[in-house]
């Protein structure tokens, strides 16, 4: 059990460091760049499905927006259909960002998976799937 725990925690530090990493690259708070990456595949979200996607108070994401509405990188538009909701969008400036946050994003995954072989990775990706599974299976009796 402690090989277990000391793994993930190896494994922990290393995303922490990524993360750091890339928020220096990216001039960019983890949270706003965080914020930023979950509007991949979105045309429009919400502050309130905002705020649920990344577990923080409504009241934080007011303020990680309104951050990224000043760099440029998002647009807030009335909902049409409920003028007391704002759309938030991606600017053309915030989608060219989140395509390179994507490119290098992938640059570094596909970096580690070449340390191993074919055999290895396939390996690994399946050890992982059963991993993260029993993982959210236990999130979800804690709930």
């Amino acid at each position: 059990m402690s090989e277990f725990q000391h793994l993930v925690a190896d494994i922990y530090q290393c995303c922490q460091e990524r993360l750091h990493y890339q928020s220096e690259r990216f001039g960019l708070p983890d949270a706003e760049l965080r914020c930023l990456m979950l509007f991949e595949g979105e045309r429009y979200l919400t502050a309130k499905t905002l705020a649920y996607r990344m577990n923080v108070a409504k009241s934080r994401v007011t303020k990680l927006v309104s951050s990224l509405v000043s760099r440029g990188l998002l647009a807030s538009l009335p909902d049409p259909a409920d003028s007391r909701i704002k759309l938030l969008s991606l600017t053309p400036e915030g989608g060219r960002l989140l395509k390179e946050i994507g490119r290098f994003r992938f640059a570094v995954h596909r970096t580690v998976l070449e340390q191993f072989s074919d055999e290895q990775r396939g390996e690994l990706l399946h050890a992982l799937s059963l991993l993260s599974r029993h993982m959210k299976s236990v999130k979800d009796m804690m709930a």
